[in-house]
């Protein structure tokens, strides 16, 4: 238990720091975008800090592996949403980044809400948080497809709305709410493929691996996930954008990564409370948070 939860913190910090030196590169590029989506890569490829973030990133990716063999879904989300902590110091040193009064307090209550969810866990006892090890694949497809399809739409809509003339600048929410989807459903086949890695012989493991929808949903997350969050991540606070983003990842890993995988809800209703309305909480500071960008631009900012 403990060491998933070093494997936890490890993969906060290397999160943090991948996003941190991504949005510090792409601050000396061109503008990208999602409509050019070769153009995008060769840009980044060619860039030695945008690649070390990158690095960064997948080693957290590695520990997030460890932590969801030993963790329960919900307790391993409320872990992870700490770091923004982290980021949002890490933005505000290194990118010259500054959140308004409203959006600190608003980080502030998603903080809290997810220390009501992981306040409702318990690790010990008869009623004891369970780590679920399998998944009903048509649920997993019923959970995740909708996701998918929900995050490109609603990016595409952000996309739209932000080539209008005239528009205020936005502070990237949808942006952070549509990417946070597609890592959600990444999360879950993280989760998928974690489990498929702990049973028989490596042989046996990889086939019954690619028997399931978990790497396709990874590939397809990664793609799409890569393109549209570095374009968001270059026009928008990384100290906002992540942070909604990854809350959004996590509340959506943790309800339906919970039911999907059998974690049963808490049986006490203190327990369940706080699970319930930390889950309200959070969405909700989301649904009000501001759409458009009063905040100073970062010294990192693209340039054209």
């Amino acid at each position: 238990m403990w060491w998933g939860v070093a494997a936890a913190l490890l993969a906060n910090v290397l999160y943090s720091a991948g996003f941190v030196l991504e949005k510090r590169a792409l601050g000396a590029l061109p503008e990208v975008t999602v409509r050019r989506p070769a153009r995008l890569l060769r840009l980044v490829l060619g860039s030695p800090l945008w690649i070390g973030g990158s690095l960064a990133l997948a080693a957290g990716f590695a520990a997030q592996l460890a932590v969801y063999r030993t963790l329960p879904i919900a307790a391993a989300q409320g872990l992870f949403v700490s770091g923004l902590v982290l980021l949002v110091l890490l933005s505000a040193r290194l990118l010259g980044e500054e959140t308004s009064g409203r959006e600190r307090y608003a980080l502030g209550a998603i903080l809290l809400a997810l220390l009501m969810v992981v306040l409702s866990l318990r690790e010990s006892g008869a009623d004891a948080d369970t780590v679920g090890r399998d998944a009903p694949y048509p649920l997993i497809l019923l959970v995740c497809v909708p996701a998918l399809a929900a995050g490109v739409w609603l990016y595409s809509s952000a996309e739209r709305n932000a080539r209008h003339r005239h528009r205020l600048p936005t502070t990237g929410v949808e942006y952070g709410i549509a990417v946070g989807l597609l890592y959600g459903v990444s999360s879950l086949a993280v989760k998928g493929v974690s489990s498929h890695l702990t049973t028989g012989g490596v042989g046996a493991s990889v086939l019954a691996l690619l028997r399931s929808p978990y790497p396709y949903l990874l590939l397809f997350t990664g793609a799409f996930g890569l393109v549209m969050s570095q374009a968001a991540l270059q026009r928008c606070r990384a100290s906002l954008i992540v942070p909604v983003c990854t809350t959004v990842t996590c509340l959506f890993t943790a309800v339906l990564g919970t039911l999907s995988f059998g974690e049963e809800l808490p049986d006490e209703p203190l327990r369940l409370a706080l699970r319930v309305l930390g889950t309200v909480l959070a969405v909700t500071v989301l649904l009000a948070m501001p759409k458009h960008d009063t905040a100073p631009r970062s010294p990192a900012g693209p340039r054209s």
